[in-house]
């Protein structure tokens, strides 16, 4: 059998092998995701931990689960530390690659929260380290030793570590949690205003301090900077509007929210997310990067 990229027999430790990554993988693929905020490398860092994995002893690891998300964590970290350097010369605001993702994920309102496009620029202030700790206490429950040996730090630092980083984005993520249903209905009219060029229509759902990022990665035609306050972000959308007459836009759940998927002549051009505070939008994310468009073709499925 041939389990992402390696090739084992099927019977023995090699089928026991398979069994437990195939059992384990959607939960090492959030893990790898909420750390790394691109699928892309998250699935690279799965087949890494494949090929980790399919050489360990299986009768020595006592729990195979928390093996496993030792291995993707330590990973994800190398990968972590190595992508922020590249995206120090990244081309305009760098934001997370977009997740279609089926109901269920809405429905886990702790899982969904960690995954929004929102919550994940908020992670991606953090230290590596700091950003590890914090998903794997907060998101994924783990013990304190746990998370010692999967970053290398003693039970005693992991403490200080979470404290930190859970004051750090407790001060920066969205005030409260929002409903499914008030997020569809704010979607709804955003979404009506964009179709229509309504300006005033976009002014009453903004938050004045509204803030648009967008994120062509040097391909698309983005905002290279972040425009700040509802007036600006309306006026610049409905620009939109005017010049690309032919765009359809669809509702969607991605990354475990109600988002617009935005189609020019039948193909996904741009992914739009957004950050509610207090039933208004304060954040409005557009991917456009075409790089970080796959994963909105098909449901990517997440676990804790």
């Amino acid at each position: 059998m041939d389990a992402e990229g390696g090739n084992i027999s099927a019977d023995g430790n090699g089928q026991s092998a398979v069994d437990a990554f195939v059992a384990h993988r959607n939960l090492l693929f959030t893990v790898a995701y909420e750390m790394l905020g691109s699928a892309a490398d998250a699935e690279d860092v799965l087949q890494e931990t494949w090929l980790r994995w399919a050489d360990v002893d299986l009768p020595a690891v006592r729990d195979q689960r928390a093996y496993l998300v030792r291995i993707t964590t330590r990973l994800s970290l190398n990968r972590l530390r190595a992508v922020g350097r590249r995206r120090e010369s990244y081309v305009g605001p760098w934001l997370p690659e977009p997740l279609l993702t089926a109901p269920d994920v809405a429905e886990d309102i702790e899982l969904a929260e960690s995954v929004s496009m929102a919550v994940l620029l908020v992670l991606e202030t953090l230290a590596p380290t700091e950003r590890a700790v914090f998903v794997l206490r907060e998101v994924f429950d783990l013990a304190y030793d746990e998370i010692a040996e999967a970053v290398d730090r003693s039970p005693a630092a992991v403490r200080q570590i979470a404290h930190r980083a859970r004051a750090h984005v407790a001060a920066r993520r969205p005030r409260g949690v929002v409903s499914p249903d008030e997020s569809r209905r704010v979607l709804t009219a955003f979404r009506v205003a964009l179709e229509t060029g309504n300006v005033q229509g976009l002014l009453d759902v903004l938050a004045p301090d509204a803030v648009l990022l967008g994120d062509g990665g040097g391909v698309k035609q983005a905002v290279l900077r972040p425009i700040i306050g509802a007036d600006k972000v309306a006026r610049l959308l409905c620009s939109t509007h005017v010049r690309v007459e032919t765009m359809a836009l669809h509702p969607a759940e991605v990354n475990g929210h109600p988002a617009l998927i935005l189609r020019l002549d039948g193909a996904i051009d741009t992914v739009v997310a957004l950050r509610i505070d207090d039933g208004l939008i304060s954040g409005v994310y557009a991917v456009r990067n075409p790089e970080k468009l796959s994963h909105v073709r098909r449901e990517t499925t997440l676990r804790r």
